[in-house]
């Protein structure tokens, strides 16, 4: 069974941007959500661009050491980098793995710490 479809609409539907890298760290993916947070620094636009393109040097600079640490061991898999008080918002990457554990590439995923007071179960 093909799975992507499945993989693909769960990154789609969420409503926290998911901006998906290659080991090149070429934008190769960004979600509904991603693609709206960021409209005004490119939106779509940015698929196809390096990830460097849209940060700041010192940015630029702890992206490579996660990538690095990464790199280093199939267990490193996750970083919380950011914590922005205004949004009250984490940021986070987490590395892709293939089926052997090899990076294939990292993903940042933005996660807003603020309660959801939604009504439970409102179709």
């Amino acid at each position: 069974m093909d799975l992507n479809p499945f993989f693909k609409s769960i990154v789609d539907q969420d409503t926290e941007a998911v901006v998906i890298c290659d080991t090149a760290h070429i934008i190769i993916y960004m979600n509904p959500a991603a693609i709206e947070e960021y409209n005004n620094r490119g939106g779509a636009n940015l698929i196809g661009l390096q990830i460097f393109d849209c940060h700041r040097p010192s940015a630029n600079e702890r992206i490579r050491q996660v990538f690095d640490w990464f790199e280093k061991s199939k267990e490193h898999n996750i970083v919380h980098t950011l914590y922005i008080e205004e949004k009250n918002m984490d940021l986070y990457m987490v590395a892709l793995r293939n089926d052997e554990g090899e990076l294939i590439g990292y993903y940042e995923k933005q996660v807003h710490r603020s309660k959801d007071c939604s009504g439970f179960y409102q179709f």
